[in-house]
């Protein structure tokens, strides 16, 4: 069975906090991929956990980015495939448009979708059109 992880679980997965809850999340979260089950965290969830990271647990954003990328590449946790390949971008903590820009334009791409944005930065993704004020 698949079960899709909320913030609140992929948070207590990567901080260990608090300590006793943790091993709890952890442990029925192992005892799913044992059983040849997987979790899947939603573009929505990783995001939100990318900010929550930095902001609640003052995480630096590569060390945030590394640990999503970590726990994504561990057995029986997935990402959208989109999220995925977002997390393996080069340089991803100092990139402009940064994470949850570029996984809002990789969502839309996936779907065949061009992207609208008044963001200069985006025009250097694919399929997205930038309307720039007057």
């Amino acid at each position: 069975m698949t079960y899709g992880l909320d913030t609140s679980i992929v948070l207590r997965l990567l901080t260990g906090e608090p300590r006793e809850l943790a091993l709890r999340v952890v442990n029925r979260v192992m005892a799913i991929t044992h059983s040849g089950g997987f979790c899947s965290i939603s573009d929505l969830v990783a995001v939100e956990s990318y900010f929550a990271l930095q902001h609640h647990y003052k995480m630096p954003k590569a060390e945030a980015l590394s640990a999503l990328a970590a726990l994504g590449a561990g057995k029986g946790i997935l990402f959208s495939e989109a999220a995925g390949k977002v997390l393996r971008t080069k340089g991803l903590a100092h990139a402009n448009p940064g994470f949850a820009d570029r996984l809002i334009h990789a969502g839309y791409r996936q779907s065949g979708y061009g992207m609208l944005t008044c963001e200069r930065a985006a025009a250097s993704l694919d399929g997205a059109e930038v309307i720039k004020s007057v």
